[in-house]
């Protein structure tokens, strides 16, 4: 029963006089991953924002977290650095573009060098 009024979750919801109305709240719709063919990954170097310091990043990743999560550390740990990943970016500490993009096309990932 508490679980049905809930009320942090209808928040800046506007009051229903219908007796019938029940409340839905939204669902997030799970992003399903494309195979590693047929992604198209970029692998760039940015150095904005980050105080000179290099970054590799990968953008163009197609799918859920974890999986995204277990490709930034799969090239984290065979580049032997830090970096994150996450909003569908892998930043990889360093400029690693050349090994990276090697390691991603190893992997099947259709991966192009950028800038």
């Amino acid at each position: 029963m508490a679980k049905d009024n809930d009320w942090k979750s209808r928040l800046g919801v506007v009051f229903s006089t219908n007796p019938d109305f029940k409340y839905e709240t939204e669902s997030e719709e799970t992003v399903q991953t494309l195979e590693p063919s047929r992604q198209k990954l970029i692998v760039g170097i940015d150095r904005k924002g980050r105080a000179g310091k290099q970054v590799t990043l990968v953008t163009g990743f197609v799918g859920s977290d974890e999986d995204l999560k277990e490709l930034g550390k799969m090239l984290k740990v065979k580049c032997g650095v830090g970096g994150s990943a996450k909003d569908g970016e892998i930043v990889i500490q360093g400029d690693f573009r050349d090994r990276v993009t090697a390691l991603l096309k190893e992997a099947g990932y259709n991966a192009k060098r950028g800038n």
